[in-house]
């Protein structure tokens, strides 16, 4: 099952309607049609839990099978992924890095965005490229506040377990510092 938004996710991601857990919203944010569960399940405690929410999203109309929904699976598949991982040492420790600077810029999804790429790529990429992945794609389609939350919710809490709480708060606060307050964002 390779699982794509319908036009009543797209509806729930943008402004203005919130009826879903971050979770949820996070898996919406991922289901672009070439994903299946097992990318889902690094986003819950289980893959049983990735497993109902999927379907809990499809029965209310959130999702749809992509492979149901178009016949056209049977068209030829590219030779090669489309993105190549970097091998990375089996054992490289996670880079822990002190942030002394004062952000004075312009508080913006924009300025947010480009700090959660930023983070995905210092210690997401060679540790677990494929969590990189979806975090990349899952920031290309976030087009809010909210959605920029979700996804730096789900990271943070990739980073507290692989450099600490310490180093996870630091980041926290700093996505604080560059999203623009809850009130301008509202439409």
């Amino acid at each position: 099952m390779f699982p794509t938004k319908t036009d009543k996710a797209r509806d729930e991601l943008q402004g203005g309607q919130r009826t879903l857990s971050q979770r949820e919203r996070a898996l919406l944010l991922m289901a672009d049609g070439r994903r299946s569960l097992t990318d889902f399940s690094p986003l819950f405690a289980s893959r049983d839990e990735a497993e109902q929410t999927l379907r809990a999203l499809m029965n209310r109309g959130y999702l749809h099978d992509a492979q149901v929904a178009e016949p056209k699976a049977a068209l030829p598949v590219s030779a090669g992924p489309a993105h190549t991982p970097i091998p990375a040492p089996a054992a490289e420790p996670i880079r822990v890095e002190t942030s002394t600077d004062n952000f004075d810029g312009k508080r913006s999804l924009a300025t947010t965005r480009m700090f959660l790429f930023d983070i995905c790529e210092r210690m997401f990429v060679r540790r677990d490229p494929k969590f990189a992945l979806q975090m990349r794609d899952a920031l290309r389609e976030a087009r809010d506040r909210d959605a920029m939350l979700t996804i730096a919710a789900l990271m943070l809490n990739e980073v507290e377990k692989a450099a600490g709480a310490e180093r996870a708060e630091s980041l926290r606060e700093r996505i604080e510092r560059l999203l623009p307050p809850a009130s301008e964002t509202v439409h």
